[in-house]
């Protein structure tokens, strides 16, 4: 089971030296991709943080994933790029470059748009709840469960997850997990990122 870090550097304290260093520390904690999901920020300012991120992702040999951006993606040479699901449909002709396009998705209907539309994998939630969307139900494992047993592209989930429910997602045929806040705030990414790694391993064990 894979683990994708999902960025937020709201979520880090300090400046944006202080989310420099916290990319570098789980990057060098090797996930399986980091997407830099930063929306809020305008294109220069998305372009600049990418660029950084990049390179610090090339040292240390993960994969980088740009969000939402095509054109930024495309200007600085990532062969990643990640999408909700109508900017993936409006923009299907500008995706031929990419060598992997991620897609988020909030049900099946759109799960299986994703895989008929050619997406390489897709990111499903919200499972549990989770600060992020207070206001939104979470969908729970049932859902995850629904999607990976109707399409054939990977799916990861998203949502909430911690080592408290990480076992539930080991029982459905999710490629992996996706995980935002306990990084973007752990002092300590390798240290999480190996308890999350060693906890999936006992589970499938036991299955």
């Amino acid at each position: 089971m894979e683990i994708i870090c999902i960025t937020n550097r709201l979520l880090v304290n300090g400046d944006v030296k202080n989310f420099y260093d916290k990319i570098e520390k789980i990057a060098k904690a090797k996930p399986n991709k980091i997407i830099l999901r930063e929306k809020d920020l305008s294109e220069n300012e998305y372009k600049t943080l990418a660029k950084k991120c990049k390179s610090i992702c090339d040292v240390y040999g993960v994969d980088f994933a740009i969000n939402k951006f095509i054109v930024i993606a495309k200007k600085i040479n990532v062969k990643n790029i990640h999408l909700s699901i109508t900017d993936f449909k409006n923009n299907l002709s500008n995706l031929k470059d990419f060598n992997y396009v991620g897609v988020s998705v909030h049900s099946l209907q759109e799960a299986k748009e994703a895989e008929k539309y050619g997406a390489n994998y897709i990111i499903a939630g919200h499972i549990f709840a989770t600060d992020c969307k207070k206001d939104i139900p979470p969908r729970g494992t049932s859902f995850l469960k629904e999607i990976c047993e109707n399409i054939k592209i990977p799916v990861y989930a998203i949502g909430g997850i911690n080592n408290n429910n990480i076992c539930e997602i080991t029982k459905t045929a999710s490629n992996g997990i996706c995980l935002m806040s306990s990084l973007m705030k752990s002092e300590d990414p390798e240290k999480l990122l190996n308890q999350y790694r060693s906890m999936i391993k006992k589970m499938y064990i036991k299955q």
